[in-house]
């Protein structure tokens, strides 16, 4: 009984275990055992394995009882089966035998037929030999006959008798392959010398009728040659009377030197050996508006095959990229020739095969591109190379003053990297087939140039000795603001202008896909992307060039109480000359730059005094802090030496120092907020100014107060 044909009756709820524990793939019994003495005793699992066993024989009496019937009949029905098998056991062998006579009978009688039938075939195939054997003596007669006339005009036949002998040999090459068992070798020879001499006749014919220029004989003898299946001899033998006698006084390393065109002309003489020997051919073979042979094809096979093997074997020094303007010049006379091959290609399925010829992709090869471009690599990279790893100093700005105001760059690193990125895409250096690999190279240019920028704000300006001097020579030296300026006004000009090198590659590749030409905007807006970040970076170097100017004359703020303090001096009514000094810095670069970049100039400005009045809000306090501590030092030590003289307190006469600080203070800020306002900067939008101006105002109304 198998595992799922019967299921074992439900164990009553009070025993330790249930009916499913026995019918586990992996039941054993000291598993069991160990797990249920767990519970209960041996005793209690005795007992409950008794009551379950029960239960297990009153299911199987059940069961008996329910099949019982079926089992009867089954015994039943049986009885007498084994002698009605007996019975049937003698017919069916005789039936057996019979059968077995009759299938000998027809395995018989098919051997005997198939034998008849193989020897009726061979028969007959005999036959057909020999009646191509009768037909081949006839041929070789016939054909004989026809080619003996050649003899007696001057080694050619006419037309009308070269096709007939044509006609005849197919037949005699086709009865031929019918009797070979039966032919002798003295005919096979006869056939083969025939086959040479027809050969021979079609072949002087055939190149006659090239020469001569007869249309007609050159359609009679191309279809001539398709009747005996020779399309690649007739081919050949193009490449080798006619293509290679015109183009082995043409291709030679000495013409290379002599011609005055160079490799130009010679690819124009080879163009007219095309267009004045093979002119005829190519039309009745490929010309789609007339009646034409198909099946040839002498611009590849003949023509083509034989230039490139000539051009390679005589000439291969056209393909040495040493010398790039030469390698350069001749690669694209090169592909001039071959698209005008092409050109004379009559469909597609010609333009396919030329550029799928083994010949074709070989030559192309041969032009080694990669080192080409490697030697523009290097020439491009040296002349960017050279001046970016230039240390800056006075000599990088371009002396003249007026390239911030035009497009022109004003450092000669801007200006070369430019050039030397125009340059890869320059006429006589960027070729279409090297577009990933010059594109890669400008954008290894601009990211190059992105870097010298970065490095630029890192490196120190040269410290210029004697009056403008540097390096001993004399000359007014531009300074290094005057360089992050130009800096600055050059990443933006870098940044307008790299647009036109998309315009470029567009006039160099108009017939390409829009999707690389999609790919190379977003390679470009992200490149331009980059330089802009270098901005933020320049405008604060700027502003720290600007304040390290102006920053330094604000220390003069803390000698102002010396100025006033036991001097009797006069109250104040002017600024000091340290607001002036620390202002005329940015005004003076305000007035140099205003009418060129005012956005930015407004910016650095705007930046730099933002910095600056909180450098000056810190010392005008310091000094108003100083001054409020000394003042009241003062006033305790007045006390205590008025009382120990017994003295009443002296009112104080006039105006004190401390007084008069505190208005100094007050005019020196008002002073510093008006020249602000000649800079053309919103005083509402400096940054604690307002600040700045409320300190001084509370410390004099203070003291007027007391």
């Amino acid at each position: 009984m198998t595992e799922h044909s019967f299921t074992l009756p439900r164990a009553p709820k009070e025993l330790m275990f249930n009916e499913h524990d026995f019918n586990e793939k992996d039941f054993d019994v000291d598993k069991f055992l160990q797990e249920h003495r767990k519970n209960a005793s041996l005793e209690t699992m005795r007992d409950d394995l008794g009551i379950y066993l029960k239960v297990l024989r009153s299911a199987m009496i059940e069961l008996i009882n329910k099949d019982y019937v079926d089992f009867v009949s089954l015994s039943s029905n049986l009885i007498g089966l084994d002698k009605a098998i007996n019975n049937l056991q003698v017919p069916l062998g005789q039936l057996r035998e019979e059968l077995m006579q009759v299938r000998q009978t027809l395995d018989d009688a098919i051997t005997e037929l198939t034998i008849a039938l193989i020897n009726h075939q061979r028969i007959r195939e005999r036959k057909k030999s020999l009646q191509s054997l009768a037909r081949v003596y006839k041929s070789i007669a016939k054909l004989s006959q026809i080619l003996a006339t050649s003899t007696t005009t001057a080694g050619s036949l006419k037309p009308d008798l070269l096709e007939r002998a044509a006609t005849e040999f197919n037949q005699l090459k086709f009865h031929t392959s019918r009797c070979k068992s039966d032919i002798a070798p003295i005919q096979s020879q006869k056939s083969f010398e025939l086959e040479q001499h027809l050969t021979a006749i079609l072949d002087d014919s055939f190149i006659l009728s090239i020469k001569n220029k007869q249309t007609n004989l050159l359609v009679r003898h191309l279809r001539i040659y398709i009747t005996l299946d020779k399309i690649a001899d007739a081919e050949n033998l193009v490449r080798k009377k006619i293509v290679g006698p015109a183009v082995d006084n043409i291709i030679h390393k000495t013409n290379l030197q002599s011609e005055p065109l160079g490799l130009q002309g010679i690819f124009q003489r080879l163009l007219n050996v095309l267009n004045e020997e093979l002119d005829e051919l190519l039309i009745v073979t490929s010309h789609p508006d007339r009646m034409i042979v198909k099946g040839f094809n002498f611009l590849i096979n003949s023509y083509w095959s034989e230039v490139e093997e000539k051009i390679e074997l005589d000439m291969s020094s056209i393909f040495a990229p040493g010398h790039p303007e030469q390698f350069y010049r001749r690669y694209m006379e090169t592909l001039e020739f071959l698209s005008k091959l092409e050109e004379r290609c009559s469909n597609f399925e010609t333009l396919a095969v030329l550029k799928n010829h083994t010949q074709y992709k070989q030559f192309l090869k041969k032009w080694n591109l990669p080192v080409y471009f490697q030697i523009r690599f290097q020439e491009v990279a040296t002349a960017v190379e050279s001046v970016l790893c230039e240390p800056i100093s006075p000599t990088s700005i371009i002396e003249n003053a007026n390239n911030i105001h035009s497009m022109e760059y004003s450092l000669y690193a801007t200006h070369i990297t430019f050039d030397s990125l125009l340059r890869g895409w320059a006429e006589g250096v960027f070729l279409p087939q090297l577009l990933h690999r010059f594109w890669k190279l400008s954008l290894q240019i601009c990211s190059r140039y992105k870097t010298w920028c970065r490095s630029t704000l890192t490196q120190n300006w040269p410290i210029v000795t004697g009056m403008g001097k540097i390096d001993g020579n004399e000359a007014e030296c531009p300074t290094r603001l005057q360089f992050l300026v130009c800096l600055y006004t050059d990443i933006e000009k870098f940044i307008k202008q790299l647009p036109t090198l998309l315009e470029i590659v567009r006039i160099k590749l108009p017939n390409d896909k829009p999707s690389i030409m999609r790919i190379l905007e977003d390679c470009l807006k992200e490149t331009c992307r980059n330089l802009e970040d270098c901005l933020p970076a320049v405008t604060d170097e700027v502003v720290k060039e600007l304040l390290s100017q102006s920053a330094v004359h604000l220390k003069q703020v803390s000698d102002i109480p010396r100025l006033f303090r036991r001097t009797k001096r006069d109250i104040p009514t002017k600024p000091c000359a340290y607001v002036n000094n620390a202002l005329n810095p940015l005004s003076t670069f305000h007035t140099d730059y205003k009418t060129v970049i005012p956005k930015a100039v407004s910016h650095w400005i705007h930046l730099t005094l933002s910095s600056l009045t909180v450098q000056y809000l810190s010392s005008v306090t310091d000094v108003l802090t100083s001054v409020q501590k000394t003042e009241e030092s003062l006033k305790r030590l007045k006390k205590i030496r008025d009382k120990s003289a017994g003295m009443s307190p002296s009112e104080g006469k006039g105006i004190s120092d401390d007084a008069k600080i505190r208005i100094q203070l007050e005019i020196d800020v008002y002073g510093y907020k008006n020249m602000i306002e000649t800079l053309d900067a919103d005083i509402s939008n400096v940054p604690h100014l307002q600040d700045l101006i409320h300190v001084v105002e509370a410390a004099v109304k203070n003291k007027d107060e007391q």
